[in-house]
C-alpha cells in the first residue's frame, strides 16, 4: 500500500519541554499553539484554577507567549481568536460547572467572558470571523453548532437535515465555512451559514470512520478509520451527489513511521497531525 509522509510543520521550542502539554492545535491562519502548565488537572479531583502558558509558533517560525490566568478546564480544548485572544473549553461539562465551561481570554491573557456550549466536545475550531465551531461526540449528540465569542448561538445543525448526525467524527473549519464527516452515515457535509442559497450541502460517502477531512476544489482526503485502518489515507472526487473514491494508502510521520497516539486538525486543504509526545506538528496539504 502506498505511503504518504507528512511534511514537518511546527515545533514546540525546547525551552518549554519541561512543562506539561495539556493540548495543542493549529488555528485558521496556520499558527500552531500549545497550552502548557506546571501540572495536569486531575479528572477525579476538584477543579482549581491554574495559570497556563500558550506558546504560539506562526507559519514563519516566530514564537509568541501568552500567559492565561485562572484556567478552569479539566480536559481542555484550545484555539486562538482573530484578535489574538484565546478560547479554552473543557471537553466534559458537569452540571455545576456549565457556566465556566468555555473561557474567553483577550490578547493579554485576561478572562473576558465565560459560557457553556454543552457536554462532550469532540472538536472546537475558531473561524476567520471569530466564530467558535463546536462538534460533539455521542454522549451529547447535539450535532454541530457555531457560537459567537460571547456565547450567542449563531448556527445549529438542528434543522439542517444532515443524515446520521450522531457523533461529529471529523470537523474542518477554514475561512468562515466548515466541512464535516459525521457518524453514523459518514456523509461529506459542507456548511456555509452566511450563504442564503443552500447553506448546507451533503454528499454520500463510502469511507467510514475518518476523524479528519481535507478538501481542495473537487478533491477530498479522509484520514483515520477503525481498527487496522487507523493510519488510512483515502482520496476521493466530489461529484454531483457523492464522493467517489480514487485512491487509498497510509499516512506516516516524516520519518516513515506510523504516528501512534496523535492529535489531528483539519483546516481547508490541510490535515495537521501531531504524534506523541505532542511537541511537533506535521502537515499534508491536498493542494500541493
Amino acid at each position: 500500500m502506498q505511503k504518504t509522509a507528512l511534511v514537518p510543520y511546527a515545533h514546540l521550542p525546547r525551552a518549554h519541554h519541561d512543562l506539561h502539554i495539556l493540548t495543542s492545535t493549529v488555528d485558521v491562519f496556520g499558527a500552531a499553539h500549545w497550552l502548557l502548565a506546571d501540572r495536569v488537572p486531575q479528572p477525579g479531583g476538584d477543579v482549581l484554577p491554574f495559570d497556563a502558558l500558550v506558546v504560539s509558533v506562526d507559519p514563519c517560525g516566530t514564537v509568541a507567549l501568552t500567559e492565561l490566568s485562572a484556567v478552569r478546564a479539566r480536559w481542555p480544548q484550545l484555539d486562538r481568536l482573530p484578535d489574538g485572544g484565546f478560547v479554552v473549553a473543557s471537553s466534559r461539562a458537569r452540571r455545576f460547572e456549565d457556566a465556566d465551561q468555555v473561557q474567553v481570554f483577550d490578547a493579554l491573557g485576561r478572562e473576558t467572558s465565560t459560557f457553556s456550549v454543552g457536554d462532550a466536545i469532540e472538536h472546537l475550531l475558531v473561524d476567520e470571523a471569530g466564530y467558535i465551531w463546536v462538534g460533539h461526540f455521542d454522549e451529547n449528540p447535539v450535532g454541530i453548532r457555531r457560537w459567537s465569542h460571547t456565547g450567542q448561538l449563531a448556527w445549529s445543525s438542528d434543522d439542517a437535515a444532515i443524515p446520521g448526525l450522531f457523533d461529529c467524527y471529523a470537523l474542518n473549519v477554514s475561512g468562515t465555512a466548515a466541512w464535516a464527516c459525521p457518524y453514523t452515515d459518514f456523509p461529506l457535509v459542507e456548511i456555509r451559514p452566511d450563504r442564503t442559497d443552500r447553506p448546507v450541502r451533503v454528499w454520500a460517502n463510502r469511507v467510514r470512520g475518518s476523524h479528519v477531512v481535507a478538501v481542495h476544489d473537487e478533491r477530498v482526503a479522509f484520514y483515520g478509520g477503525y481498527g487496522e485502518e487507523g493510519d488510512r489515507l483515502a482520496f476521493g472526487e466530489i461529484t454531483e451527489a457523492s464522493v467517489e473514491p480514487t485512491d487509498i494508502g497510509l499516512l506516516t510521520l516524516p520519518d516513515g513511521h506510523a504516528p501512534g497516539r496523535r492529535r489531528v486538525v483539519g483546516r481547508g486543504s490541510r490535515i495537521y497531525v501531531q504524534a506523541e509526545p505532542f511537541t511537533t506538528w506535521g502537515v499534508l496539504d491536498l493542494s500541493s
